[in-house]
C-alpha cells in the first residue's frame, strides 16, 4: 500500500525541484520506500503566510485524508512555538503534520554537495540572512543549466543528497525530520 505524503512549500515553483527528491529519499530512509510525494502547486502559494492559511484551512478537504503533510519553510518567520502549534492544530483534526524549517532558506540543501566553492565558511552560508543571492544564486549559475526547469536545482539536490549522511550532518534539521518520520510511523 503507498504513503501518500504532501510536501507544502511556500513557493513551490522553485523550491518544488529541491524538496520533492529531497523529501523522497528521507522518507525512504526512514523506511517509507513505497511513498507518494506531492508537492503542492495547487493553490499555488506565494511565501509563508500563504503557505500557513492553506494548511490551516483549505487543504484540509483536498489533502485531509492523505498519510502525512510534510511543511519545509525558510526559518527567518518559521519559529519552533508557531510550529508546534499548527502541527498541535491538524492534529486535533486528524491531520498529521510535521513542520521542518529550513536554515535559513530551502535553497541551502541544494548546497551541501558545494561547501567548499561557496567561498565561506558553513556556518557563515547557514546563518547569512541574503543566503540565497550571495551563495546559492551563483551557485545556480555556475552548476546549474537554466535550460532546464527549476535552472538546474534537481541536478544540485542530486548531488546533495548523497551520500545523505552528509546532508544531515551539515543540515541536522532534516535528520530531525527523518527521526520526526520514524516515531509518527514506527
Amino acid at each position: 500500500m503507498s504513503f501518500k505524503v504532501l510536501v507544502v512549500p511556500e513557493d513551490p515553483t522553485n523550491n518544488g525541484y529541491i524538496l520533492k527528491p529531497l523529501v523522497e529519499v528521507i522518507l525512504s530512509d526512514a523506511g517509507k520506500s513505497r511513498t507518494k510525494v506531492q508537492v503542492l502547486t495547487s493553490p499555488r502559494l506565494n511565501g509563508y503566510d500563504d503557505a500557513v492559511k492553506a494548511i490551516n484551512g483549505e487543504l484540509f478537504d483536498r489533502y485531509g485524508h492523505w498519510d502525512l503533510w510534510i511543511f519545509i519553510p525558510d526559518a527567518d518567520r518559521a519559529s519552533k512555538a508557531a510550529m508546534t502549534a499548527m502541527e498541535e492544530k491538524l492534529a486535533a483534526k486528524g491531520v498529521k503534520l510535521l513542520c521542518c524549517a529550513a536554515q535559513p532558506e530551502v535553497e541551502i540543501f541544494a548546497c551541501v554537495a558545494y561547501r567548499s566553492e561557496l567561498g565561506a565558511h558553513w556556518s557563515e552560508v547557514r546563518s547569512s540572512g541574503k543566503m540565497k543571492e550571495l551563495f546559492f544564486d551563483p551557485l545556480l549559475s555556475a552548476k546549474g543549466d537554466s535550460r532546464r526547469a527549476g535552472g538546474g536545482r534537481d541536478q544540485l539536490i542530486s548531488a546533495s543528497i548523497t551520500p545523505l549522511s552528509t546532508l544531515y550532518t551539515f543540515c541536522p534539521e532534516l535528520s530531525e525530520l527523518r527521526k520526526r518520520v520514524i516515531q509518527l510511523f514506527p
